[in-house]
């Protein structure tokens, strides 16, 4: 084992936001490095983990991806339900789906969760009807943190997920046990933040 041990941080993240925006394939891109064209649509919610390097700590994410049809939208409260963040995701090409993360940010504001909002397919440049500028304005006034990606390409999705991982208190284990950060003491090597480049 080199240098000092690791603190291991667990947090909760959830990704909110209409069907078809691309929270799946943000997710598949951040834990495994892949992209699928054709993503079959999220069935009430997914589960996966990935792990964030950030020098002396490690931040372990438990990422709930939650389905945006319709029909699941009474089950999300659960999900989201005590995470530490929630990462809120629009379509640029799509005024409806950034109408719809508003009502999501709204819906949040107020709890301890974190609140990141993701402007998804900037690959799809030629077609985007959400400009940047206006919500940039938006989430400064909300107070989110606000970042445009492409799932497809990669752009901004290790950068989104480390910066929440920057912006997530960091408890230690004396600390309140509802915190929403718990330090784990790690005996051994720390574990790989698979998929962590690549692209940028």
């Amino acid at each position: 084992m080199s240098g000092a041990a690791q603190n291991v941080f667990h947090f909760k993240l959830v990704l909110l936001g209409d069907a078809s925006v691309g929270k799946s394939c943000l997710v598949v891109r951040f834990a495994k490095g892949e992209f699928y064209e054709y993503q079959e649509p999220t069935i009430g919610a997914a589960f996966m983990t990935q792990t964030v390097n950030l020098n002396s700590e490690v931040v372990k994410y438990e990422i709930w991806d939650t389905a945006g049809q319709e029909r699941y939208k009474s089950l999300v409260p659960m999900y989201y339900r005590g995470a530490a963040a929630a990462v809120i995701v629009y379509d640029i090409t799509s005024k409806e789906s950034f109408d719809a993360a508003k009502g999501w940010v709204s819906e949040l504001q107020g709890t301890n969760t974190l609140i990141a909002l993701a402007g998804n397919k900037v690959d799809l440049e030629a077609s985007r009807v959400v400009e940047r500028e206006a919500v940039r304005a938006y989430a400064e006034q909300m107070g989110v943190l606000f970042m445009e990606t492409s799932a497809k390409s990669g752009q901004n999705v290790q950068e989104l997920f480390r910066e929440i991982a920057v912006r997530l208190p960091k408890d230690s284990e004396e600390d309140d046990e509802k915190a929403k950060g718990f330090g784990v003491g790690v005996k051994g090597a720390a574990p790989k933040a698979a998929g962590c480049c690549g692209w940028s």
